[in-house]
């Protein structure tokens, strides 16, 4: 007998009565509501939209369903857990997932980040990285450590802090002067030395020597830590030169300065290892976490913190509060629930290895657009890309979104477009056959915009 479909079941697969009431993030408004792109559900590799049409997921959804859509392992896990336990406060009382996931955190990620500190996004395991930073100089005597030094083109979220840090104008420029005393790296794309590198690219490790200059200007004694991205996503996948991450770690450690990896979308497989900072070699004293951690089932951040910092904390008397922060949704038990049965689905399917078993045939698909009109970069690595447009005249922006309407109107293919860059990163469990999709469809749409 055919289950009946519940009111819910119905809405979410029609189209809504009226759009206005909703203001969309990071969307323009006016502009989507006119022509909508309504998706109602996914499995695997593939949305399907309110027409009932297959797109292929270039983009793992937002940079955050490594494992693809609507695994059976980490829905289950949430139907039982939203029927078990739905909510547990996490203020001075505890449930057990929180302290298991923990630990399988700590096992995968680089030695000596074995604490984490659980919050809801991206945005908010980076202003919790940020609090933690000061709290613990001023624990050490050197309350006077209250700079930050992020990078140009960065994004590191939309909290009042990783606003501050983050290096993209269009992010900053209707909110004032934010927060006081952050600075910033130069970026790492280089076009003209540069441009269609396969991989990493060869220029672009002395940029690292950019924050001697900062130091120089602003005393390290005032310098609390150092942001970065090992790849940064939200500007177009720019990537560092072998030797970059190395340097900055080398400097940071001469001067007392914490450095702290954004790690929200090379997390979880994105380029190799569990995570960037093992695919480099490189240990950040925190790290930051969101995304492919639930495989974006359910909102979650954490932030990993190293032994030396989490011992700071650890001083006093037992019964006083350590850190005066923290979430009302920190470590939900259905986020707990999702994460957990998101690990087992990476680790069973070895989907970790397949952005390295992968890479290659990725890299050569993608350079294979090498030529196209209007191509004038190409980047890879792991199993990340982008695809660089030059601008029109006058129109910085519109060719790439022309692009990204057409992949999905025309080519039944979702990208992340992010100015005149075609940014993808399909989930891990792709293969090549959908690889060679992606890259032909791709390639059409290009040819076809002018």
């Amino acid at each position: 007998m055919r289950r009946a479909e519940s009111p819910l079941s119905s809405l979410s697969q029609q189209r809504p009565e009226s759009l206005e009431a909703f203001w969309m993030p990071f969307s323009a408004n006016r502009q989507f509501k006119a022509a909508p792109r309504l998706l109602v559900r996914a499995e695997g590799m593939y949305y399907h939209d309110v027409d009932d049409r297959p797109i292929l997921d270039a983009a793992a959804g937002l940079w955050c369903c490594n494992a693809g859509h609507a695994r059976p392992r980490i829905v289950q896990a949430i139907q039982q857990q939203a029927a078990t336990l739905d909510f547990a406060p996490p203020f001075q009382m505890g449930s057990p997932l929180p302290f298991v996931l923990a630990q399988r955190l700590a096992a995968l990620a680089p030695a000596t980040l074995n604490h984490a500190f659980f919050s809801n996004s991206g945005s908010e395991a980076v202003d919790t990285a940020m609090k933690i930073v000061l709290g613990y100089h001023r624990l050490r005597g050197e309350g006077q450590r209250t700079r930050f030094i992020g990078r140009e083109k960065a994004y590191h979220g939309v909290g009042f802090g990783g606003l501050s840090i983050g290096g993209l104008p269009n992010n900053r420029k209707q909110f004032g002067a934010l927060l006081a005393g952050s600075d910033f790296l130069r970026h790492t794309l280089d076009l003209q030395r540069n441009a269609f590198s396969p991989g990493l690219p060869r220029h672009g490790a002395e940029l690292a020597e950019d924050l001697d200059r900062l130091i120089a200007l602003h005393d390290a004694s005032t310098i609390a830590a150092v942001f970065v991205e090992p790849v940064a996503g939200s500007a177009g996948v720019i990537l560092p030169a072998p030797g970059y991450l190395q340097r900055l770690r080398e400097i940071c450690d001469q001067h007392g300065i914490l450095l702290v990896f954004d790690e929200v979308i090379t997390g979880f497989g994105r380029v190799g290892n569990a995570f960037a900072a093992q695919r480099f070699g490189v240990t950040p004293d925190l790290m930051t976490l969101a995304k492919g951690l639930t495989n974006g089932a359910v909102p979650m951040g954490a932030t990993l913190v190293s032994d030396a910092v989490h011992a700071a904390y650890m001083q006093g008397p037992p019964a006083a509060i350590e850190l005066f922060h923290g979430y009302t949704y920190s470590a939900h038990p259905l986020a707990c629930a999702a994460a957990l049965a998101t690990l087992d689905t990476y680790a069973e399917e070895h989907l970790f290895e397949r952005a390295i078993e992968l890479g290659e045939y990725w890299q050569s698909a993608l350079h294979s657009l090498r030529g196209l009109p209007h191509v004038i970069d190409i980047r890879n690595f792991g199993l990340v890309g982008a695809v660089e447009l030059m601008p029109r005249k006058d129109a910085p922006g519109a060719r790439g979104y022309e692009v990204f309407e057409r992949c999905f109107r025309d080519g039944g293919l979702l990208v992340r477009c992010t100015g005149d860059v075609i940014a993808l990163s399909p989930p891990l469990i792709i293969d090549k056959a959908q690889i060679d999709r992606i890259v032909e469809i791709l390639g059409d749409m290009i040819n076809a915009t002018g």
